[in-house]
């Protein structure tokens, strides 16, 4: 009798032990209600460039190069890997990608704000009068007449635009600082080297070949004044009035000189130069 409870405790201990298994591994669902709550998915972090380049400072030697990024920020960490790299030169030019991993292209990464993150590249020869660009379309510094150790940031007409005066190039720059729109015209210039006047037009009709045609050639226009600076030609005043009136109740220094012979603004332009 003994040895039969024996096995029969032992046989009772066995099935307990199995409905313990099978009941861990089946888990406890309560009806209507679904199964366990699966774990967040983690996000991707992807390479990513940054949202824009700040300074570039240059070591003594001129081989060494620290440039100061604007990166994604958050609660948790948002940038890894940060890297600048040399890639192929152009003429003039050391190119430099900057790249990073982020999850930030999802904003429950929380990476919605911004902070300054330094990166570094070595030169294979001192900068010189080499010009720096960072990224495409790039971000282009130069040592030339730089407060060095930092890099001056160039312009959007380059490391040397033009100086200010009665030439081409220097009208290019001054229909440049008024962000007219692509193919604008100037008609005309009229300037003394400290002020000038540009009359500026543009098509707003279809693209066409028949020159004849006013569809083609309809215009719209604007006549902008400007005041010569050590940046550039800096416009104060536009408009398609004629003669002084309106550019000298803005500026009474205006040269009557160079407004004096202006007629109004014509609805339909005819183009001499082409931007």
């Amino acid at each position: 009798m003994r040895s039969g409870g024996k096995r029969r405790a032992a046989a009772a201990a066995l099935l307990c032990a199995l409905a313990v298994l099978l009941l861990g591994a089946c888990g406890t669902q309560v009806a209507g209600q679904g199964g366990p709550t699966p774990s967040a998915t983690a996000l991707p972090w992807t390479l990513s460039a940054p949202i824009g380049i700040t300074s570039a400072t240059l070591s003594a030697d001129q081989r060494t190069v620290t440039l100061a990024a604007t990166v994604p920020s958050g609660p948790k960490p948002c940038v890894r890997n940060l890297r600048a790299v040399l890639t192929e030169p152009v003429r003039n030019t050391v190119n430099v990608q900057v790249t990073y991993d982020s999850p930030a292209g999802d904003r429950a990464s929380g990476c919605t704000k911004t902070t300054t993150a330094k990166a570094r590249v070595k030169l294979t020869e001192p900068l010189g009068k080499h010009e720096l660009a960072v990224g495409y379309p790039g971000t282009v510094f130069t040592a030339d007449d730089a407060p060095l150790p930092a890099l001056r940031l160039c312009g959007d007409l380059g490391c040397t635009p033009p100086a200010t005066g009665c030439t081409t190039a220097s009208y290019e720059q001054a229909v440049y600082a008024v962000d007219s729109p692509a193919h604008t015209y100037r008609d005309a210039e009229h300037c003394d080297g400290k002020w000038l006047v540009l009359d500026l037009s543009w098509r707003t009709g279809p693209v066409c070949g028949d020159q004849a045609d006013s569809a083609c050639t309809s215009r719209l226009g604007d006549r902008w004044f400007y005041q010569a600076e050590e940046s550039g030609w800096k416009p104060f005043f536009r408009t398609t009035e004629g003669g002084c009136q309106a550019v000298q109740d803005r500026e009474p220094a205006f040269p009557t000189a160079l407004c004096a012979s202006l007629e109004p603004l014509a609805p339909s332009l005819h183009p001499n130069h082409s931007r």
